[in-house]
């Protein structure tokens, strides 16, 4: 495959803090801007903020995208976009802005010491579901399994705490 031939890339993308669906729709905008061509973007799902429940709830949409961007690149960029829309330096799973996380880049597995498929990904509703709505037959790179495979591997109270916006 040569360097620039666009790729399918899967971005999950969240926001706990200030004006939820603005701050994701504000991402969808700038990462167009960089030449990345958004393919499909699931509804809004809302979810508890993990591991702490008591913050602000979590707006969390998937994007399917495509782009001949390497992942570092990309990573660089999503990272920018985090900054721009106020996201700040603080500890793990603090709330905030915007959270960009590239889920599937290819279908590849841990490319440039950037972990992908994301690690947690397949544990994780609000990745899977709105993943599993845009795209019925995708298969975790890891396993080769199926998405409806893993969403049925998570618990009902996984499945049930999660909710459509």
């Amino acid at each position: 495959m040569s360097e620039k031939q666009a790729k399918i890339i899967y971005l999950s993308i969240g926001s706990n803090l200030g004006n939820r669906k603005k701050n994701i729709e504000k991402t969808k905008f700038k990462l167009y801007s960089k030449g990345i061509n958004i393919i499909k973007s699931s509804n809004y799902y809302e979810t508890l903020s993990w591991p702490n429940p008591n913050n602000p709830k979590f707006y969390n949409i998937i994007l399917k995208v495509s782009s001949d961007l390497k992942i570092l690149e990309l990573f660089k960029i999503c990272k920018q976009i985090e900054t721009s829309l106020g996201r700040k330096k603080a500890p793990k799973n603090s709330p905030r802005t915007c959270d960009i996380d590239i889920i599937d880049y290819n279908q590849k597995i841990t490319v440039n010491d950037i972990n992908v498929p994301h690690p947690r990904m397949h544990l994780r509703n609000f990745v899977l579901i709105p993943l599993f709505e845009i795209e019925k037959n995708w298969r975790y790179p890891n396993s080769k399994r199926y998405i409806k495979n893993l969403i049925f591997s998570l618990s009902n109270s996984d499945i049930r705490s999660i909710k459509l916006v």
